[in-house]
């Protein structure tokens, strides 16, 4: 580390020669994995010697955070060029593992396995539409903005459509698309430290919070650039670990990744059993009257509400005089203190508990076959053949949003900034397919290994006998795992248990029966894929408001250093709305993800490609085609998604269009985007030769030299 010269206010990441840079960080990045499988290995003989599981978990959280904080000071920079893109000098190989740790969020670490293991084969529709979409990436857009030169997306919008009116609206649109996806982020940090560190998830999100800030808060683009590269060595090997040893314990091989086939067969055989077991029927049957119960109380809410009402009195005076035990008592006083207040207190609680019932009435507690492609029958009835090609239009539909979303936010395209060249974005676009592709082809094998622990072990497991993790779990939030002895027989059978996605990945080690310390690994794992997330997003969304809106369109005179501390206080200020919304729990990790990406997708695409491949393209063209687009997907998810319907307040009925489902409703603004920009270019005047003439030196590579507008 001592033979590099500083630049800035922080040494350590700061470059001399190109070659002597790399060199000294394949030197420190060694060094520093070697240090991080050390500290497992001791915190493993420790927890044999006697350490308690809270201690584990926090040294965990100290470690990775204040790590991550270190980092975060030996890379302090006030220098724009050094805040904004890390002085353009990041190596293709190590900005390549920094994207992977930028694109491996919370949703990708946590929610894919997850979704995977809840949704089967459907859940391949995210690993094809992200790994896709890099392939968009390299061919339509990472080395045409590397060369344009600029430090953000609104900054080349500005540039290349010839004014502030749609760098204004990019500015927007990153703000939409990124502070919802930062807000999933800082939700799946508060659950991960509510896990390590045992505090309530309101105060789990404020303390991850603290480790996102000091990276990005005090160096920009630069410290976070060599925080994502830590963080990703980390959530890959504690991705790993876990998953090769569940491959270990079922098939004697360690290679999950090519085994897990043999194991989807027996998963299969298992759900064949257990769709004919009759004490899962006999479950499914008592949800049925629950729900049969709610649904004829909905039919006369006033009656059934005074019914109720004066059963639970009755209840309570009848054990009052018979002198009946305290806890008897207190359980009769809360069933009555329960009833709802009125009639339309009534009808909400009612028709979530019928909805609630009716959910437990389905086979395999509601998940499809693991290896079902789609829902519904190509062969069946009417009935059948509609829900399939439904089910089918909606898989293609969510791919092709991911692909083009990924292609289109902001914060992973920023990344290719920060190269020494346009040769190296187009290297850097493959080593981040590569680092990603470690992550993405485990997950199915890991959703697979963990269904098949499930059916095969946990399953027939008397309640008495479940492993503690359960209860554990059950404390962070029911709504993630609950189990409840339905038919009273003292077995857990599958449709008693209730497991949210977002904790498979988190709980496998305790599944696979591993030492809490591998629990531990994968939680600071998680933890490292929230963070270095959530750290390219907040500075995309301080960068759009200090560099974009601040300097280019309010102050142009504003001094280096003005931009950038500016560019720090509103980062600040964005980490605290966005951790107050992840308080609130708004809906699960995956949707709020998706969103990002469908809103990112209908804003950005139609106008950065066309922007780069279409001289003709005007920025009225451009700004009309961002409106309209974002727009129409904005509106759609605000009609058919429950949370937003209840945000704004939509009482009318449900009606999907073509029965595409709102994490998909990117596919109607995407089209709208592109076709607004064709029809409005044509009718206004064309840009002027300097922009038509910018954009050949960008799209031919007999135009030597990069288009750099900053001068850096």
């Amino acid at each position: 580390m001592a033979g590099m010269t500083p630049e800035g206010t922080g040494g350590m990441f700061a470059a001399g020669s190109n070659a002597a840079f790399k060199k000294q960080l394949n030197k420190i990045y060694t060094w520093y994995t070697g240090g991080f499988i050390a500290f497992v290995l001791v915190l493993a003989v420790a927890e044999q010697m006697g350490l308690t599981r809270a201690w584990i978990g926090y040294l965990f959280l100290a470690a990775t955070v204040l790590l991550y904080a270190g980092i975060g000071v030996m890379s302090r920079t006030s220098d724009p060029a050094e805040y904004y893109v890390a002085g353009r000098r990041v190596p293709a190989v190590y900005n390549g593992m920094a994207t992977g740790a930028d694109w491996m969020s919370a949703a990708s670490f946590i929610g894919m396995a997850g979704t995977l293991y809840l949704t089967g084969y459907g859940g391949l529709a995210f690993i094809m539409g992200w790994t896709g979409g890099y392939c968009l990436v390299a061919l339509f857009l990472a080395p045409y903005l590397r060369k344009f030169g600029q430090f953000t997306i609104p900054d080349f919008l500005g540039a290349r459509y010839d004014g502030n009116l749609c760098r204004f609206l990019g500015i927007i649109a990153a703000i939409l698309c990124s502070f919802t996806y930062v807000v999933a982020q800082i939700y799946g940090v508060g659950l991960i430290t509510t896990r390590l560190a045992g505090v309530p998830f309101e105060l789990g999100i404020f303390l991850g919070l603290g480790g996102i800030l000091v990276c990005s808060f005090l160096g920009g683009m630069r410290a976070v650039t060599w925080t994502q590269v830590a963080q990703y060595i980390i959530l890959i090997i504690a991705y790993m670990v876990p998953v090769v040893w569940l491959s270990i314990v079922q098939t004697s091989f360690p290679i999950p990744q090519l085994i897990y086939g043999y194991q989807l067969e027996k998963v299969t055989a298992r759900e064949a059993v257990l769709l004919k077991d009759p004490k899962e029927l006999q479950v499914r049957a008592i949800y049925q009257e629950r729900a049969d119960v709610f649904a004829a109380k909905l039919k006369d809410i006033p009656a059934a509400l005074v019914a109720d009402k004066a059963e639970a009195e009755k209840k309570v005076a009848d054990l009052k005089a018979a002198n009946a035990p305290a806890d008897q008592l207190q359980a009769a006083e809360k069933a009555l203190a329960a009833v709802p207040a009125d009639a339309t207190k009534a009808k909400e609680v009612w028709t979530k508990a019928k909805a609630a019932n009716e959910a437990g009435t389905k086979p395999l507690a509601g998940m499809p076959r693991q290896a079902q492609q789609f829902a519904g029958d190509p062969n069946g009835d009417d009935k059948a053949k509609i829900a399939f090609d439904t089910s089918r239009r909606n898989f293609l539909a969510l791919i092709f949003c991911l692909m083009v979303g990924t292609a289109a936010l902001p914060h992973i395209l920023m990344r290719y900034y920060t190269t020494p060249s346009v040769k190296q974005a187009r290297e850097s676009v493959s080593w981040s397919l590569f680092f990603i592709f470690l992550l993405y082809f485990t997950a199915p094998a890991l959703a697979v290994l963990v269904k098949y622990q499930v059916f095969s072990v946990l399953v027939g497991t008397p309640f008495d006998q479940l492993p503690a993790w359960i209860a554990q779990w059950s404390k962070v939030d029911a709504a993630l795992l609950s189990v409840v002895d339905i038919n009273k027989d003292g077995i857990l059978q599958l449709g008693e248990m209730k497991i949210g996605g977002d904790i498979i990945v988190l709980a496998t080690p305790e599944i696979a029966g591993l030492p809490y310390v591998v629990s531990g690994m994968v939680a600071a794992g998680g933890l490292a894929a929230a963070l270095s997330t959530a750290d390219g997003l907040l500075l995309t969304i301080a960068n759009a408001l200090s560099h974009d809106l601040y300097y280019k369109m309010i102050n142009p005179n504003a001094p280096a250093a003005t931009r950038v501390l500016i560019s720090k206080i509103l980062l600040l200020v964005v980490a605290l709305a966005a951790a107050y919304v992840a308080a609130q729990k708004p809906a699960d990790i995956l949707f709020l993800v998706s969103a990002a990406f469908s809103f990112a997708a209908a804003s950005f695409f139609p106008a950065l490609v066309l922007g780069i491949f279409w001289k003709r393209a005007t920025k009225w063209g451009a700004a009309a085609g961002m409106i309209g687009g974002l727009g129409i997907t904005f509106y759609y998810m605000a009609i058919t998604q429950p949370w937003l319907r209840s945000v704004f307040n939509v009482t009318s009925p449900v009606e999907l269009w073509w029965g595409i489902l709102p994490i998909s409703a990117g596919i109607f603004g995407i089209p709208l985007g592109f076709a607004l920009i064709f029809v409005v270019s044509y009718f206004t005047a064309a840009p002027n030769k300097e922009i038509q003439t910018l954009i050949d030196h960008v799209r031919y590579p007999t135009l030597r030299g990069d288009i750099n507008t900053q001068g850096t």
